[in-house]
């Protein structure tokens, strides 16, 4: 299943967030059934690396020069997974998985990654201005991705002129919301929040 879809007070600097996320398993006499774990940031890492691998998949993925297309995958633990394509010239804008922690890997082509070395609010706010030395800019060339925590901000950008890109994403919990901002100079404004009917 694919589809087809077009790129869409003071935050000071601090490091950004890298918790890994965890759950207990209980069990008793009386149930033959466990929970299942929740994956960790560094599984979900190791598991859009393995995947990027799986050329028999990433050669399954449609591309359309227009827009970004995507196939829904089944990640660890009860995590959202994506194996996403992107044309070139197209990207995400500036937006955060909420609450989710998460990590992608290029699979084919190259992405740049834009992000913000801060903690920001994660409610009540519609304007912030950012102090100097957050911004942060790395390049994934195929087989390169990256793990981030909790309300990692971030774009992320296939700037070739003729080569697609193709990455391997992976969430946990799965997204509950995407909040996607607009960014002139230091100021970064909060435009909207999408919940999971939006994207899937």
């Amino acid at each position: 299943m694919s589809s087809a879809h077009s790129a869409v007070p003071t935050a000071g600097s601090v490091p950004s967030p890298s918790s890994t996320s965890t759950s207990t398993s209980t069990s008793s006499s009386s149930s033959s059934s466990t929970a299942v774990a929740a994956p960790t940031i560094t599984e979900l890492l190791d598991f859009v690396r393995r995947t990027s691998r799986n050329e028999a998949l990433i050669a399954s993925l449609p591309l359309d020069p227009e827009g970004r297309t995507w196939i829904r995958l089944d990640g660890p633990g009860g995590s959202e997974a994506w194996l996403i394509g992107w044309p070139p010239g197209t990207g995400t804008g500036w937006h955060d998985h909420a609450d989710s922690i998460g990590a992608f890997t290029t699979a084919a082509g190259a992405l740049k990654e834009h992000s913000l070395a801060v903690r920001l609010p994660t409610d009540g706010w519609k304007t912030l201005e950012l102090t100097d030395g957050v911004d942060r800019s790395r390049e994934l060339a195929a087989g390169q991705g990256r793990a981030f925590g909790q309300n990692h901000v971030h774009e992320v950008l296939n700037e070739s002129e003729d080569v697609h890109a193709v990455s391997v994403h992976a969430y946990y919990p799965p997204l509950p919301r995407i909040r996607r901002f607009s960014r002139t100079g230091a100021v970064l404004r909060l435009e909207q929040t999408e919940s999971p009917e939006d994207w899937q």
